[in-house]
């Protein structure tokens, strides 16, 4: 007889289970939301007077400026002052040794003593000479002997007397003294160097009235004038000064093939010193142009780049754009290529926007 088992069928029920749980039988997720636009500073693309301008190495020159060399021979015996001294006029900088001209000055007044003895002697001896002639003592023949020895002695010690006096004032030469108001430069002697007229003792510069020395291409002929502004820049492009342009030369420099012009540079240029290279951009005209602000732009291997908030459906979207720039006026690009007047560029959270994403434009 066969056996009948009264177990619940169960299997089926739990292969179903089963089946359900790994095909996923479960309820459907709800859609993704569409992503939240970012909120963004933007500017319009818009006309201001942009200069038209270039930039040249300029050399800074003082319109004073000594170098300065003995008049006479002799050995360095004293040197008072040291390379960046600031000095007066009338200072005595270098000393050449003077006992050789002092003996001279020494010996010729010695010689003038004589010579006013001389000549002391025979003013009496005249007056002398005259009482007795006129008392009828002495012959006028005398008496004539006796003025002319007086009048060659006079003569002669006059001579000797200003003779003296060049010996002296040669004597203030072996003191260098300094020309005007400056800053003493290198000073390439040592004491006890034999110095001549042709040896180069240092420089004094008066910082004071200098003078930008620019070389202008000779295309740009037709454009320079007097009165052109002109920037003094370092080598960052900061603005170190304002001038303008206020002599321009009258011929062509042959081996540069280039116009020299000069501007005045004023005395609270303090950064600036003589013979100091600078660059000097020089602004030929100014239209209006269309510009963006610095902040806007950003630098991806050598190119530049803007974000644009570009419409969208009911909303704006970033769009990278490459643009050509000019050099900064201000806190300002000029465009040269790539935008329109009227675009709305992005000038906030540009680290964060990538092509098309959603933005929210707040300026």
């Amino acid at each position: 007889m066969p056996l009948i088992s009264n177990t619940p069928r169960v299997l089926p029920v739990l292969v179903c289970a089963a089946v359900c749980l790994v095909a996923g039988c479960k309820p459907a997720a709800p859609p993704a939301a569409a992503p939240q636009a970012m909120p963004v500073q933007v500017a319009p693309v818009s006309l201001s007077p942009v200069p038209n301008s270039d930039t040249y190495v300029a050399t800074i020159k003082s319109r004073r400026s000594s170098t300065m060399q003995p008049q006479v021979d002799g050995n360095l015996v004293k040197i008072f002052v040291k390379s960046g001294d600031v000095v007066k006029a009338g200072q005595v900088l270098m000393r050449v040794d003077p006992l050789k001209q002092l003996a001279s000055v020494q010996s010729q007044q010695g010689t003038q003593s004589q010579k006013k003895a001389v000549y002391d002697y025979n003013k009496i001896e005249v007056e002398r000479q005259r009482k007795l002639f006129e008392a009828g003592v002495v012959s006028r023949d005398a008496y004539d002997q006796a003025n002319q020895a007086y009048e060659n002695s006079k003569g002669d010690y006059e001579s000797n007397a200003a003779l003296t006096d060049t010996q002296k004032q040669q004597l203030a030469y072996y003191d260098i003294r300094a020309p005007f108001n400056g800053i003493v430069g290198d000073i390439p002697v040592h004491l006890g160097d034999y110095v001549s007229p042709t040896t180069v003792l240092t420089t004094v510069d008066e910082n004071a009235d200098l003078e930008a020395y620019i070389y202008i291409p000779t295309e740009r002929a037709s454009m320079v004038r007097r009165g052109l502004p002109v920037a003094i820049l370092d080598t960052a492009g900061n603005v170190l000064v304002k001038s303008t342009v206020s002599f321009i030369s009258p011929q062509v420099d042959n081996g540069l093939q280039s116009i020299l012009a000069k501007a005045e540079i004023p005395r609270t240029a303090e950064l600036l010193r003589n013979q100091q290279l600078v660059k000097a951009r020089i602004t030929w005209s100014t239209a209006p142009a269309p510009t963006i602000p610095v902040l806007a732009v950003s630098l991806v291997g050598g190119q530049t780049f803007v974000y644009v908030a570009t419409p969208k459906g009911d909303g704006y979207i970033a769009h990278q754009i490459p643009v050509t720039v000019g050099e900064t006026v201000g806190n300002t690009y000029p465009v040269i290529g790539g935008l329109k007047t009227g675009e709305k560029v992005i000038i906030s959270g540009l680290q964060f926007l990538q092509e098309g994403a959603p933005v929210k434009p707040l300026g």
